[in-house]
């Protein structure tokens, strides 16, 4: 079978397109048939080796897979032929998900409805399980209060803006072009502010009348973050996602009391290893939603599996908006259950 393989830390360049031998069922996994793969900006971090976790050599990279399922334990609920999306480790020649078979732990396995297209499918789990426990669990966010997400055209951002939406709450967003503004937009925000010409802190200062957000979703860090401070309401939350600027802010306790604030963080992959309970609620809530149309995963760029240097350029550069997505022949396109 075909894989990316990483077998030593140096960027794009130490990862290789390599036939490797297809290795036997593994006990108690789903062997999965992988018809998509998602792109994730951490995915670049790994391959840098400048990631927090840090998978052992040689490791296949990805994380969010859609596809078929292909031999499952009999005790799992799952059976050959079922269209899944999961998560998937990535340390060993068997895991990851830039290959084109890969395995997964049923409890990191989900059943998609049969109109979810298989790329939707694997832009759908980690962003939006991100959004849902980063808005609801974290903040506490309540209808009619104000969010304010920053990188609203990302991966990352479009989930929580829709999250927000579908809460009942009122959005602000950032990005860092015309484009990316406008679609921040038709995503649902009330105001988009271009970051790069303007001060958000005071136009998000000026549209509340001086209040500020009650919420502001945070993954990109440094400067925006220390920026957020001078724009977050009275017992407003500041929820920390992740720091796409590669700048590790540091948080001013002072300056939280004065204003009444928190900082509260958020670690997605905590929860599925500590507290692996909460995941099938949140995952139900938000198929309903997908379901219903409240949500939808933006898939902006589809590369063919042969095509993961130039996806993972893509993501590196921040020149995509939404998701961007690996594909394996007919992958983006909803099959039949078998």
């Amino acid at each position: 079978m075909r894989a990316w393989v990483v077998r030593r830390i140096g960027g794009l360049d130490a990862m290789d397109l390599e036939d490797i031998e297809r290795q036997p069922d593994q006990p108690g996994m789903v062997r999965i048939a992988v018809k998509a793969a998602a792109v994730n900006f951490f995915d670049t971090l790994q391959l840098a080796g400048t990631y927090q976790v840090r998978p052992d050599l040689p490791f296949i990279p990805g994380a969010e897979v859609a596809g078929l399922v292909v031999s499952a334990p009999a005790d799992s609920g799952f059976r050959p032929g079922d269209r899944v999306l999961a998560v998937v480790g990535q340390s060993g020649l068997v895991q990851g998900g830039y290959t084109e078979l890969t395995n997964a732990e049923p409890r990191r396995t989900v059943r998609i409805p049969d109109a979810m297209p298989f790329d939707e499918a694997a832009a759908f789990f980690v962003n939006y399980q991100t959004g849902w426990f980063g808005l609801h669990r974290r903040a506490s966010l309540r209808p009619g209060e104000l969010v304010l997400v920053h990188a609203g055209a990302g991966g990352v951002g479009s989930a929580a803006i829709q999250i927000a939406k579908a809460a009942g709450a009122r959005v602000v967003a950032t990005a860092g072009t015309t484009e990316k503004v406008a679609l921040c937009r038709k995503l649902g925000a009330e105001l988009a502010i271009d970051y790069s010409q303007s001060d958000f802190a005071k136009e998000v200062n000026d549209f509340t009348d001086g209040r500020g957000a009650d919420v502001i979703y945070d993954p990109v860090g440094g400067d925006v973050f220390e920026r957020s401070t001078k724009c977050v309401a009275f017992e407003g939350r500041i929820v920390v996602v992740g720091f796409t600027s590669g700048r590790v802010p540091e948080v001013r306790a002072n300056h939280a009391l004065v204003k009444n604030y928190s900082v509260v963080g958020l670690h997605w992959g905590l929860y599925a290893e500590r507290s692996p309970h909460l995941i099938p609620e949140c995952t139900a809530e938000l198929l309903e939603l997908y379901s219903d149309g409240k949500i939808r995963p933006l898939v902006s760029r589809r590369f063919p599996l042969e095509e993961a240097r130039e996806a993972l350029a893509t993501v590196a550069s921040r020149r995509s908006t939404g998701k961007v997505v690996l594909v394996n022949e007919a992958g983006s396109q909803p099959s039949p259950p078998q």
